[in-house]
């Protein structure tokens, strides 16, 4: 695919990638999971304290057919890392080679910014996406379960009233 440009994404693109966003869920076959907003992502992505930042590759006929979202992490053992959240590309734009140029932007990000790491998932029966990146030489660890929890579990969980009442006393001081 001829004339592709990489590049930063901006306030503008958020309507294009929210579509990409929800894609992706869809192809993941979780589209009702998506429940993320154009405010939402407004705010974390170019408000006071951004925490995240994207790339897109678009054509100037097609416009924007891929993004790499990703954010700055921390590892205990080895310091600050990049997390590559998504790299979606549209369907009818997959195999075209635009996947390995935003794949290769969060590269040149995480030397940017001297990140000693990069991670990322994949789900296990995503076979184009692993064969993506054993091709470009990744690692794959299968020792390590990914945890999380949802909004409602987050509620739900039984904090220590003492530890919450010191964070949100440290957090008053701090402010």
């Amino acid at each position: 695919m001829a004339n592709i440009t990489i590049r930063r994404g901006t306030p503008d693109d958020l309507a294009r990638v929210h579509e990409l966003i929800v894609e992706l869920a869809i192809y993941e076959r979780a589209p009702e999971e998506v429940t993320n907003t154009l405010v939402d992502m407004h705010r974390d992505g170019f408000g006071p304290e951004p925490i995240f930042g994207f790339f897109v590759a678009e054509t100037p006929e097609q416009g924007i057919l891929g993004i790499a979202l990703f954010y700055t992490a921390y590892s205990t053992w080895k310091g600050r890392m990049l997390y590559l959240e998504d790299l979606v590309v549209t369907e009818a734009a997959r195999g075209t080679g635009i996947g390995k140029k935003l794949f290769d932007a969060v590269v040149a990000e995480a030397r940017r910014t001297g990140a000693y790491r990069l991670k990322w998932q994949v789900l296990e029966w995503n076979e184009p996406a692993i064969g993506f990146y054993k091709r470009i030489g990744a690692n794959l660890d299968p020792e390590w379960f990914n945890g999380n929890m949802t909004a409602e579990q987050l509620q739900a969980y039984a904090c220590d009233a003492a530890v919450v009442a010191a964070v949100e006393e440290n957090t008053r001081r701090n402010e």
